[in-house]
């Protein structure tokens, strides 16, 4: 498993305890960013939760409960 992967790993598994997770692939190729969303997206889905994307590269992955970015952040934008 690549160094990547697994730090990828163990950012998701903070999911199940309820903890949302900030995933900054600003510094990958597209095509390595591109396996990092499509690894995020089936985690989340598989545990209920949600993503939503807060620039080209970053995203919130939020466990099951969560329903998005809080109302600061919205007006931050």
């Amino acid at each position: 498993m690549s160094p990547g992967l697994q730090r990828g790993t163990l950012r998701g598994a903070f999911l199940p305890y309820g903890h949302p997770v900030v995933m900054d692939l600003t510094k990958l190729p597209d095509s390595e960013a591109k396996q990092f969303v499509d690894f995020a997206a089936g985690l989340v889905f598989g545990r209920g939760g949600d993503m939503d994307r807060l620039s080209p590269k970053v995203f919130l992955l939020m466990p099951r409960g969560m329903t998005g970015r809080s109302s600061a952040a919205d007006e931050a934008q």
